[in-house]
C-alpha cells in the first residue's frame, strides 16, 4: 500500500535541447538529422588529433533567447570547460560544456496547475555544450558472439542547451506541464525542432521522496531515455510509489539510473550510481571566454516573439476563445498560424469551430499536416462568412467543406451556386411548406398537441427535407411554433 499523503515528492529535470543552427557547434558540418550513419562528420566533430574547434556564434544567440524566455539572468562573461569521460560515442574522450560559468542562470518557468492556479518552476542554470554520438547495438540472441555494436557520429558536435531545474517539481502532472511548456517555448523561439523521437528534446528526471517535515532531500533516482511526455509521467508515478513502498517496508532507496519498461509499465535498473563521477573539469584552452554586451541582450529582448503563456492570454482576451480552444491552438503552432491567418479575413466566432472540427478531421484523414493542407485559410474564412451572412445554413457549410476537400481551387460561393445550396429565407415560401406539412400530418399534429413534444423534431426534419436542407432552421422553427402551438 502506498502512503503518498505522508510524503513529499521532489523532482528535478535536466533537459537537453538540440539547437537547429545550420552547422554544428564547433565545425562547419551540416547540423541536420539523418538516418544515414556518419554522413555529417569531419575531423573536428570526430575528434581527430590536431583538429581545433571553430565556435558557432549563432549558438550564443539561441542560448540568450532561451534565457530571456525563461526569466534567467544572462552572464556577461562565461566560458567553456572540458568534461572528461571515455565512451565509444565520444571520440576525443571529453565533452566541451560549461561547468563553472553557465551562460544563463536563476530563472523560472510558470506552469498552470490542475486547479487553475499557477506555479513557478525555478531554473538553476542553462548552459551550452556539444552533443555526443549515438551507439547502436545489434544483439543476436541466437548467436551472442556475433552480436555487434556500431557508432553513428552524425549527432556528435550538435549544439545543445542543457536546462536544469531545482528539485521543486512535486508531481508527475507538474513535470509534464513543465516539459510541455518548455518545449513549446523552444518552438516559439524557433531555435529547435523539439522532435523527441529524433532526440532534439530529451529529459532526464531526478526523483526523490522524503517524509513530510524532513529537511534533507531523499536519495534520488534518475530516469533516462524516455521519449514521450506520457511515458515520462507514467514513469514518475511508478517511481514515486516504488520509493515510498521501499521506505515503508523498512528498506532504503539506492541511488541509481533507471529506464522505463513500456511493456511491463515499470522502471528497471540501468546502472547504479555511487559518488559523483570525477570528470576532471578544466577550462578548454582552445576556446576564448564568451563576452556578452548588455546592448546585445537588449536587442534580442526587443525581438522576442510572443511566448506560449502570453499567446494563451491573447487568444482568450483578444480572440474571445475559451480556455480549451486556446490551449489546443497554443500547443499546435501550425494550427495556430492557420487560424490567425484565417482570422484576418473574418472575426466570426464560428471560425474556431470549423478549424478545430472540420479542418483537423480532414488533416487526420489525409495523414498530412496543417501546414501542408491544400485548403487555404482565406477560403475557410469566406465559407464562415457565407454562414454568418445567412447565405447558407450549417448543413450546407459541411457540404461545401466536403467539396473543398476534393477541389480546393474552387471558391466557396461558386460551390454554393453550382450545387444550389443557398439558404431559403423567403418567409412566405417557407410558410406554405409548413402549412402543407401540418395539413398533411394530422395524426402527428394530434400527438404533438397531446404532449409528445418530440414530434416537433419530426416536423423540423420534414420541412428541411422538402427544402433540400436549404431552409433557415430559425425561420422553420418560428413558423412551426406559430402554427402548432
Amino acid at each position: 500500500m502506498v502512503y503518498r499523503e505522508n510524503y513529499e515528492v521532489n523532482i528535478g529535470i535536466e533537459v537537453h535541447v538540440q539547437l537547429n543552427t545550420k552547422s554544428k557547434i564547433f565545425c562547419l558540418c551540416n547540423n541536420s538529422f539523418s538516418h544515414e550513419p556518419n554522413k555529417h562528420i569531419c575531423q573536428i566533430c570526430t575528434g581527430q588529433p590536431g583538429s581545433l574547434p571553430i565556435f558557432n556564434k549563432g549558438v550564443i544567440t539561441s542560448a540568450i533567447k532561451a534565457g530571456l524566455a525563461t526569466n534567467c539572468s544572462i552572464a556577461p562573461i562565461s566560458k567553456f570547460d572540458r568534461k572528461h569521460y571515455i565512451y565509444p560515442d565520444l571520440p576525443k574522450n571529453y565533452q566541451i560544456t560549461q561547468n563553472y560559468i553557465p551562460i544563463c542562470s536563476n530563472g523560472y518557468l510558470k506552469i498552470r496547475l490542475e486547479d487553475g492556479t499557477s506555479k513557478n518552476i525555478t531554473i538553476n542554470r542553462i548552459h551550452i555544450e556539444e552533443d555526443a554520438g549515438k551507439n547502436i547495438h545489434g544483439f543476436n540472441s541466437s548467436d551472442f558472439k556475433n552480436s555487434q555494436s556500431f557508432v553513428d557520429l552524425n549527432r556528435a558536435g550538435t549544439p545543445l542547451l542543457e536546462i536544469v531545474t531545482n528539485p521543486d517539481i512535486s508531481s508527475s502532472y507538474q513535470a509534464r506541464e513543465y516539459l510541455k511548456q518548455l518545449r513549446l517555448i523552444m518552438l516559439y523561439l524557433k531555435i529547435s525542432t523539439g522532435n523527441m523521437e529524433e532526440g532534439a528534446f530529451r529529459a532526464d528526471t531526478n526523483i526523490s521522496i522524503r517524509k513530510k517535515g524532513q529537511k534533507e532531500l531523499g536519495t534520488k533516482c534518475e530516469l533516462k531515455n524516455i521519449n514521450s511526455f506520457k511515458f515520462i509521467s507514467d514513469a514518475i508515478d511508478y517511481e514515486i510509489d516504488r520509493q515510498i513502498n521501499l521506505i515503508e517496508s523498512g528498506q532504503s532507496v539506492n541511488q541509481e539510473t533507471r529506464l522505463w519498461d513500456t511493456v511491463n509499465k515499470k522502471t528497471i535498473t540501468m546502472r547504479s550510481k555511487g559518488e559523483a563521477a570525477d570528470y576532471r573539469y578544466f577550462n578548454d584552452p582552445d576556446l576564448p571566454y564568451i563576452t556578452i554586451r548588455q546592448e546585445d541582450i537588449d536587442m534580442l529582448s526587443s525581438q522576442m516573439p510572443i511566448l506560449p503563456n502570453q499567446k494563451f492570454e491573447e487568444l482568450i482576451n483578444n480572440y474571445k476563445l475559451n480556455e480549451q480552444e486556446a490551449d489546443i491552438l497554443v500547443n499546435d503552432l501550425e494550427l495556430l498560424e492557420y487560424y490567425q491567418e484565417a482570422y484576418k479575413y473574418t472575426k466570426s466566432k464560428h471560425l474556431i469551430n470549423l478549424v478545430l472540427r472540420n479542418l483537423l478531421s480532414f488533416v487526420k484523414e489525409e495523414k498530412t499536416t496543417v501546414a501542408n493542407c491544400n485548403i487555404n485559410p482565406k477560403k475557410i474564412a469566406s465559407l464562415v462568412e457565407l454562414y454568418d451572412k445567412n447565405v447558407i445554413n450549417n448543413k450546407a457549410v459541411q457540404e461545401v467543406f466536403d467539396i473543398l476537400k476534393k477541389d480546393p481551387n474552387k471558391a466557396p460561393i461558386d460551390i454554393v451556386k453550382e450545387h444550389g445550396l443557398e439558404q431559403i429565407e423567403n418567409t412566405q415560401e417557407l410558410e406554405k411548406i409548413v402549412k402543407s406539412l401540418i395539413d398533411s400530418n394530422p395524426e402527428q399534429v394530434k400527438e404533438y398537441k397531446s404532449g409528445k413534444v418530440r414530434m416537433f423534431g419530426f416536423f423540423v426534419g420534414q420541412a428541411m427535407k422538402q427544402t433540400k436542407n436549404n431552409a433557415d432552421p430559425k425561420i422553420i422553427n418560428k413558423l412551426l411554433k406559430k402554427y402548432l402551438d
